[in-house]
């Protein structure tokens, strides 16, 4: 009783029109639940809704008999009987005739014809009997959007299913068919239809039987949708798009050879057409249709459709990109047109089809011919006339799709045409063997349009054999034959461009040809090895002697780099051996030789572009690099020269050479081998104490050891750290086992300027290394960092960062019982004692001797009279912190409460823990410093660091870190700034705050943008005087910016807008950063959309101050200002508003 209550509920929720559509939608799924668990039987819920599918009521039966059909789809993995699908069937059959109810006939109908066999299926003799019913009494057009899709998409699934059984229908299933489609304008309806059209093609194939009688009439019917153009938005939940809609049409044209008669006209027709979308969609169904049709049915349009497509390509393909930076590796490169694209497209597929009407078309061509008798003429790029420049492009295109579609058309344009245009040219074509022999052509001998087709030529023709198994005949002959004239004649062409400026495309062809002859596949190797070998020589004497001529040394190396990476995969060919002698070898030398006056950074270029062909070059490379980068450090306190040799070395490998095996790999042993090497240097010539010492060599030393060490694995980085700790503890004065016990004082541990380099290159290490990585003494290491840190040694402090990010938390286990846990560490760094004696010695202890004894928390404090002491200290701590932060570690709490502490302890003067100390003014200077260092310190914080604590080394990040840490800082600003009654505490906390605002995440502000205008705002006007704030007042202007253009922050704005707008005005003539200007004139723009009654009393006060701006002395400014003073001048009067 309580399943037929709940089951009666079920169905009045759905079938009353009171109930809600997601109501509905629930009791359906009820209902089908209900059979799936086996508590409702089919046969119960007919006997149930009975009164409702035989109902008098319209609405109700109609109700009823959707309720039946929507159940069904819920249940199709439920098995049924055949008599239970039979009377389903009947019933739904003889429904179609009740128009008030059609929608539940045609959904039932459709979902028992879709059933698949396992669960029962649908009968032939059911579905013909639908087929014949629904075609009977049905009248498509006078339905509804929805119910006609349902009519097609039903004639579609018993096409689909049960082709067999409705075959029998012939003429009725047609007439019914066309009487469905005729005058159909929704694109829903016709993604159905047009398949329907592809299913009758199958259905009857015969080309003299049924469907061919009705071919004319279905594609009269199918005309007028060509090309799909939408006209209106499509509605509901299914969206056809365009193109699906017209590749269905597609394939509907395409369906049988019964529509050649009739498509392949309208196609050429619609070729002429203007309409763009109609010229891409003739070529793409031109295309498809000529495949589908066959050569022999085609045979009679080819000469047609090459007129056509001549006349397209001439009319939309654009001048070539003549440059090496937009250059594909074969071929010329033009800009990209999708109907060039389609037209190229459509022509390969009939070369492929009609191969030999199509190159006796082209041999026969009056246009090709023309350009073929006027090659002599065309000595230089720039004596050719627009026009014939034009036909040369189009020919050329054409050539290149003939010579990379098949080997017949290959061989055909290469004996034909080349040929001739050689003999054009003056050269004997029936002897080719002798003009192997052939000399450098004399400068009135270079042609441009002959090279020119060359290269497309050749370009297709090792597109082919790349694609091809089988080996092109006559034209490898020919290019075999004729490898040293096109050679000769390629060198000839830049031998006399080079010398021009601008330079013009003529350096293109001759270097671009030149590539595409060396670069035949290796194991065909078209042309002889001593060709390839000249080519490799000319190629490497631009390098040396031509390297003032810009565009030509470019171009050449990058076609020296495209050549040697083709042999990646073949690294033993003979092309392979002979370019690591011709090229590789010679590159190397260049890094010996001082006698060219090639320059150095150029040196690198090659060295680098060269390495990156493949993996084996690049050790080779590296080798000869490496040793480049010893020899000349070991020369650095001699020689000045090798000092910026050193460093030019160190950054290619560090930012070119580096990365690139980081993507590729294989290579860590090199990069082990040179690390290790670098700290033998390091620990015995390497002087870093040298005459010509600044701060170059060693950062370029400290880039390459942390990038190297990134790149390392956990096993590499532990012997590089060993080797390291080796040189630090026994090269320097440094006395690592005692750190821990010994006091240490300033004048006994002064850093000389070599243990500060030694130190230095240690702290690259730790940066870069990995969490697991074991370090050695880490304890007595983490002692001479803090000392060394305190002495402002920045990248200690930010190994020291690094190390307390990734090391070990005790929660998390250690694996070794002697290894340094977090938890140590940090009980360690906050909580050593630093003594001072009267006279100002500094040392560490561990508490048990009584002296002024500080930790560094009260350092950071300015708990000593040093204050440049205080300002290393913050630093230190602020590395310290951001790599908890990262973490997510609780002690950052701690960190930044003691940097706030700073920021608000406006003291005249410390109290001095020295006596004997007075204040003065730089005192004063020193304390403001320390104070503006605690400031800068949250950016440290939340800033993307370059050189630690990033993911290139290894850095433990915890997601969304910026977003918790401005939420959790947020209340403690506001309320420390809304508080302060000092003006230097407030400067330094509005510094502060907007360090922090500047870096974080846009969607966390707009969170808060009502609480953080005012202070936004407040930041703008106190940060406009010192010049060293520029960066942050940028940095706010674009989260203002963000504010007025999303939504989340308009709110926030509308009510301060006055404010905003008078602080804007203010910085619109800022001297010192032309982004500033720039971003401010922006949010002006921006403020001028909102409501009028805001902004409208300021008008006049921004027209004013814009108008200086349109004076200023970057156009960037002038040309925003400009844009700023149409938006306000349009600004209307109150007075004409309509409220």
């Amino acid at each position: 009783m309580a399943e037929t209550t709940q089951l009666t509920r079920h169905i009045d929720s759905y079938i009353h029109s009171s109930s809600t559509s997601t109501h509905q939608v629930s009791s359906l799924d009820a209902i089908g639940l209900l059979i799936k668990t086996n508590a409702l039987t089919l046969e119960a819920l007919v006997r149930e809704l009975d009164v409702y599918l035989t109902s008098t009521d319209t609405v109700i039966r109609s109700r009823g008999i959707l309720l039946l059909a929507e159940v069904l789809t819920r249940i199709n993995s439920i098995s049924l009987d055949s008599k239970t699908i039979h009377s389903l069937v009947g019933f739904f059959k003889e429904r179609l005739a009740d128009w008030k109810a059609v929608r539940g006939a045609l959904v039932g109908c459709l979902e028992l014809i879709r059933r698949k066999s396992d669960v029962g299926m649908v009968t032939g003799s059911d579905a013909k009997a639908i087929a014949q019913y629904f075609i009977q009494h049905l009248h498509f057009q006078s339905l509804g959007l929805y119910d006609r899709k349902l009519c097609f998409e039903l004639l579609d699934c018993l096409l689909e299913h049960h082709a067999d059984s409705v075959a029998s229908l012939e003429e009725d299933l047609i007439f019914g068919f066309c009487a469905a489609i005729d005058a159909e304008r929704d694109p829903e309806c016709l993604m159905p239809a047009f398949h329907i059209v592809e299913s009758l093609a199958r259905l009857y194939p015969d080309p003299s039987g049924l469907f061919a009688s009705f071919a004319r009439d279905v594609f009269d019917l199918l005309e007028p949708y060509f090309p799909i153009q939408f006209t209106h938005t499509t509605s509901g939940d299914a969206h056809v798009h365009r193109d699906d809609l017209s590749r269905t049409l597609m394939n509907a044209f395409s369906s049988t050879p019964l529509f050649e008669p009739f498509v392949i006209p309208l196609l050429l027709q619609k070729l002429s057409s203007s309409l763009h979308s109609a010229k891409i969609d003739s070529l793409q169904y031109l295309r498809v249709c000529s495949s589908k049709y066959g050569a022999e049915r085609i045979a009679k349009y080819v000469g047609a459709i090459w007129s056509s497509l001549k006349d397209t390509i001439n009319t939309y393909l654009m001048e070539p990109n003549f440059s090496f930076t937009l250059a594909p590796t074969d071929g010329i490169d033009f800009p990209k047109n999708e109907v060039v694209i389609e037209a190229l497209s459509l022509l390969q597929q009939l070369i492929v089809q009609n191969s030999s009407q199509l190159v006796s078309l082209i041999i026969d061509d009056k246009d090709v011919n023309f350009i073929i008798n006027s090659i002599a003429s065309y000595e230089m790029y720039d004596a050719v006339s627009v026009q014939e420049k034009k036909k040369l492009h189009v020919i050329g295109r054409i050539l290149y799709i003939f010579a990379k579609t098949s080997i017949p058309s290959c061989n055909a344009v290469f004996q034909s045409l080349l040929l001739r245009m050689m003999d054009s040219l003056g050269f004997s074509v029936s002897n080719i063997d002798g003009l192997k022999n052939a000399g450098i052509l004399a400068s009135q001998s270079v042609n441009f349009g002959f090279l020119y087709l060359c290269i497309e030529l050749l370009a297709g023709c090792r597109e082919l054999v790349i694609l091809s198994e089988e080996k092109p005949g006559t034209c490898f002959t020919i290019l075999h034959s004729s490898s040293d004239f096109l050679f000769n004649s390629f060198c000839s062409v830049l031998a006399v461009s080079a010398d021009r400026f601008p330079p013009d495309p003529d350096i293109y062809i001759g270097v671009k040809g030149l590539q595409i002859l060396a670069m035949f596949n290796l194991d065909v190797f078209p042309i002889p090895k001593s060709t390839f070998e000249n080519i490799l020589k000319k190629f490497m004497s631009i390098i040396i002697e031509d390297f003032n001529k810009t565009i030509l040394w470019n171009s050449t190396l990058k076609s020296l780099f495209h050549i040697g990476s083709l042999f990646q995969n073949f690294s033993e060919s003979e092309k392979a051996m002979s370019y690591r002698s011709f090229v590789l070898d010679k590159t190397m030398e260049l890094l010996s030789l001082d006698d060219i006056s090639l320059p150095f950074s150029l040196k690198l270029e090659v060295l680098s572009d060269i390495g990156m062909t493949s993996m084996k070059n690049m050790l080779k490379i590296l080798q000869g690099l490496e040793g480049a980068i010893f020899a000349n450090l070991s020369e650095v306190h001699r020689n000045l020269t090798s000092y910026d040799t050193a460093v030019q070395l160190l950054e290619c490998y560090s930012c070119k050479l580096l990365p690139w095996i980081l993507e590729n790999g294989g290579a860590e042993e090199f990069i082990l081998q040179f690390s290790v090497d670098i700290w033998n240097q390091a620990g015995n010539c390497m002087d870093f104490n040298s005459p010509f010492e600044e701060k170059g060599l060693l950062d370029a030393t400290m880039k390459a050891m942390k990038f190297s060490v990134g790149c390392c694995s956990e096993e590499s980085q532990n012997v590089i750290i060993l080797k390291s700790y080796s040189i630090l503890s026994s090269r320097t004065n440094f006395q690592l086992n005692d750190v821990q016990r010994l006091p240490l004082t300033f004048e006994k541990y002064d850093i000389s300027l070599r243990d500060e380099g030694i130190l230095l290159l240690f702290a690259s290490v730790i940066i870069a290394l990995r969490p697991k990585t074991h370090v050695p003494n880490i304890r007595g290491i983490l002692h001479l960092f803090i000392i060394t840190l305190l002495k402002g040694v920045v990248p200690v402090a930010q190994a020291l960062g690094s190390m307390v990010n990734k090391l070990i938390s005790k929660s998390n286990g250690a694996e070794k019982s002697d290894e340094l846990t977090l938890e140590e560490a940090l009980h360690i760094i906050f909580n050593t004692k630093i003594c001072f004696s009267s006279d100002n010695m500094l040392q560490i202890c561990d508490g048990s001797i009584n002296r002024n004894e500080i930790v560094l928390t009260d350092v950071c404090l300015g708990m000593t009279n040093d204050r440049l002491l205080q300002t290393n200290a913050v630093c230190g701590l602020s590395w310290i912190g951001k790599g908890l932060l990262l973490r997510g570690h609780e002690k950052i709490k701690d960190i930044t409460k003691i940097l706030t502490e700073c920021l608000i302890s406006d003291r005249n003067s410390s109290l001095p823990l020295i006596e004997g100390l007075d204040e003065n003014n730089e005192e004063h200077k020193g304390d403001h410093l320390a104070r503006k260092c605690a400031a800068d310190a949250f950016h440290v914080l939340m800033s993307d660091a370059e050189d630690c604590l990033n993911r290139k080394f290894h850095a433990t990040m915890r997601p969304l870190y910026k977003q918790r840490f401005f939420s959790s800082m947020m209340p403690i600003f506001l309320q420390l700034i809304s508080r302060s009654d000092s003006s230097s505490s407030r400067y330094l906390l509005l510094r502060a705050f907007a360090r922090v605002m500047s870096v974080t995440p846009l969607i966390v502000i707009l969170n808060d943008a009502k609480e953080l205008i005012s202070v936004l705002l407040d930041c703008l006007s106190m940060l406009t005087e010192d010049i060293q704030d520029k960066d942050i007042l940028y940095g706010l202007l674009l989260v203002l910016s963000g504010m007025l253009t999303e939504k989340n922050g308009q709110e926030a704005v509308i009510e301060n807008a006055h404010i905003i707008i008078n602080c804007l005005i203010k910085l619109v003539d800022y001297s010192h950063k032309t982004l500033v200007r720039e971003s401010c004139i922006q949010c002006l723009v921006a403020l001028s959309k909102l409501p009028h009654v805001r902004i409208y009393p300021l008008r006049t006060q921004v027209l004013e101050a814009i108008s200086k701006c349109l004076d200023d002395t970057k156009r960037s400014v002038r040309n925003e200002a400009v844009k700023c003073r149409q938006a306000w001048a349009s600004i209307a009067s109150s007075r004409s508003l309509r409220f």
